[in-house]
């Protein structure tokens, strides 16, 4: 495990009291802020690459092709 060390100020300080003010310690805050920091990250890649897809004639082709083909699937 590692140990980080950080000064923080301003709106850092600000935010990690918000995330503290129900108890939580500074270390659980931390860690949980760092895993949504990576969720958050890979969220907004996958934003850009969908918005990539349907900005390119071919991908919403292939999309709506492919939205046609399983159109009469019945999941049930």
């Amino acid at each position: 495990m590692a140990i980080v060390n950080v000064r923080i100020s301003g709106a850092a300080e600000r935010a990690l009291q918000q995330l503290t003010a129900d108890g939580t310690s500074t270390s659980d805050a931390v860690r949980q802020a760092l895993l949504d920091a990576v969720a958050l990250r890979r969220r907004r890649a996958m934003l850009d690459d969908a918005r990539l897809a349907m900005a390119d004639p071919a991908d919403r082709a292939a999309i709506k092709a492919a939205m046609q083909e399983w159109a009469d699937v019945d999941p049930w």
